[in-house]
């Protein structure tokens, strides 16, 4: 009999815990508290309480041949970096192609996990859920939480007194620029929401501020070539290199990276500790608006009054009508026991990031609760990929001690890495990440021993874009299609780039010609 698994939110953690768990013959259902699928990534006009909330310009920092399900490209047509209604097509396209849509249980709540009373030998939990007003029990034999974490807003009024008398909110309440016109405003904040919300905003607002405790490296999408930034940082020869380089080459090499765009220190957003593998800022248009004077960088706000910020620098900036606290999320699972997912001295206690390491069975899961340096997307299918084969009894996990060690260490490397910042609790390298989970399954694939026998793709394995597709070559869950994705991941870069048509020109290849000067120098070295 098929094992019975509950996952809990039809986002895009759910989708593909979904397909994952029927790939392995399990047997799912999801519990979706709103009307459709999409989670975070489904604009709506109104924030809506327990669900997460995104403005309407919204577009993604990861491009398509990276954002992608392993075994399910986007349509060549899409534009590499998607509007959110666009990859709310793809998801649906997604669920329809693999017809998920049968095991999500739409508008229910789920109320409580709890474990059952004979959860020491079964694993089994009950789950109460309520749907138009009626509350009902079901057992599961696994649980996948899959409802996110940008739910619960943290806004650290708690560090300024109650004395502004002008309007301010989350940056979870913003949805459109309409209504701020010929405001001041100031956002808190500088990810990559506050700096979206910043740059929109400038250009409706009279003037906006943007206040920043440690500054951040601001990147385009746009990187060498005019290709996508991540299908040119994210490649397993750069990966190496920052694995195995000195930390003084690393820090040097990061800057003059970063820095080759614009210099930050003259845009006042310099990273007060430069050399922490933060996120970086993904905005195309912050620096121009910076440049323009739309946008004025400050440090952190100490004070507020009545009507003006007052800055740690001494600065004071009048008249402000509006703050908009662009300062991230906490964790929230309501109908989680407290001991599950717990958050101590600034570490998630899950090991690799998804599972408790005291339960007697390991039977309940949390997808998605990561930050990647790059795609969420393909990491959490790794994630589900792995777990779905860890319910079915295919791997195992490691002793608790083992796990703790393990939580651990990677605790203090991504402290080393990252920073102490609340905001980095859930960082993690990528295709170290991706790699660990893939080695899980048997499904982590060697470009060394494709040399070989394939040198093309093993060349393109490691020095091209790595993305999820590398991870459908081998192992359980192997796709025939998987090197021909990669082959031809640049035809789907291009073709919704090149929308005109242009008279075919004629190029002397530059290679040849410095072999005809080279043959040339020899020949004439030769005579004289």
């Amino acid at each position: 009999m098929a094992k019975k698994v509950a996952v809990i939110g039809a986002g895009v953690s759910g989708l593909i815990s979904l397909k994952c768990c029927v790939d392995e013959g399990l047997e799912p259902t999801c519990f979706e508290r709103t009307e459709d699928i999409g989670g975070l990534w489904r604009f709506k006009e109104n924030v809506e309480d327990g669900r997460a909330s995104i403005y309407q310009s919204v577009i993604t920092n990861t491009s398509k041949e990276m954002s992608c399900f392993s075994d399910f490209p986007m349509p060549e047509d899409f534009p590499n970096f998607l509007h959110n209604s666009k990859l709310l097509e793809y998801f649906r396209i997604f669920a329809k192609k693999f017809d998920l849509l049968k095991y999500i249980q739409f508008q229910t709540t789920v109320l409580s996990v709890k474990r059952c009373p004979d959860f020491s030998s079964s694993g089994q939990w009950e789950v109460v859920t309520e749907s138009k007003g009626k509350e009902q029990s079901a057992i599961f034999d696994a649980i996948m939480v899959c409802s996110g974490h940008h739910i619960l807003p943290r806004i650290p009024l708690e560090s300024f007194p109650e004395r502004f008398k002008g309007q301010y909110f989350h940056s979870r309440q913003y949805k459109n620029p309409d209504g701020f016109e010929g405001k001041r405003v100031l956002v808190i904040g500088i990810g990559n929401s506050a700096s979206d919300i910043a740059v929109e905003l400038s250009k409706k607002a009279s003037q906006v501020f943007i206040s920043t405790r440690q500054g951040s490296w601001v990147l385009s999408r746009i990187s060498d070539c005019g290709y996508p930034w991540d299908m040119v940082f994210h490649t397993r020869f750069r990966s190496m290199l920052r694995n195995v380089l000195p930390r003084a080459v690393q820090k040097w090499m990061l800057e003059r990276q970063m820095n080759q765009w614009f210099h930050h220190e003259n845009y006042g957003l310099e990273p007060q500790n430069k050399y922490l593998m933060k996120e970086p800022v993904l905005n195309d248009d912050l620096p121009s608006r910076i440049l323009y004077g739309a946008i004025r960088v400050k440090s952190r706000v100490t004070e507020l009054t009545e009507t003006s910020a007052i800055f740690e620098d001494g600065t004071v900036e009048e008249d402000i009508d509006v703050i908009v606290f662009a300062t991230g999320y906490t964790f929230s699972f309501p109908f989680l026991e407290d001991s599950l997912v717990k958050v101590e001295d600034n570490m998630v206690s899950l090991y690799k990031y998804m599972f408790p390491p005291h339960l007697e069975k390991a039977t309940l899961v949390c997808i998605g609760l990561i930050q990647p340096l790059g795609s969420i997307f393909p990491t959490v299918e790794l994630q589900a990929r792995w777990v779905t084969r860890v319910f079915k009894g295919l791997c195992t996990l490691p002793s608790e001690r083992a796990m703790m060690e393990d939580i651990i260490k990677r605790n203090k490397n991504r402290i080393d890495l990252f920073g102490e910042s609340q905001s980095q609790i859930l960082q993690t390298n990528y295709i170290d990440y991706l790699d660990e989970l893939a080695e899980e399954i048997g499904a982590k694939p060697d470009p060394l021993s494709l040399l070989f026998k394939d040198p093309k793709l093993a060349v393109k394995l490691y020095f091209g874009p790595c993305n999820s597709y590398q991870y459908r070559l081998v192992g359980p869950g192997r796709w025939e299609g998987a090197k021909s994705a990669i082959l031809s991941q640049k035809q789907r870069m291009l073709t919704p780039l090149k929308t005109r048509t242009l008279q075919p020109a004629s190029h002397f290849p530059v290679s040849l010609l410095l072999k005809i000067l080279g043959l040339l120098a020899v020949v004439l070295a030769f005579f004289f």
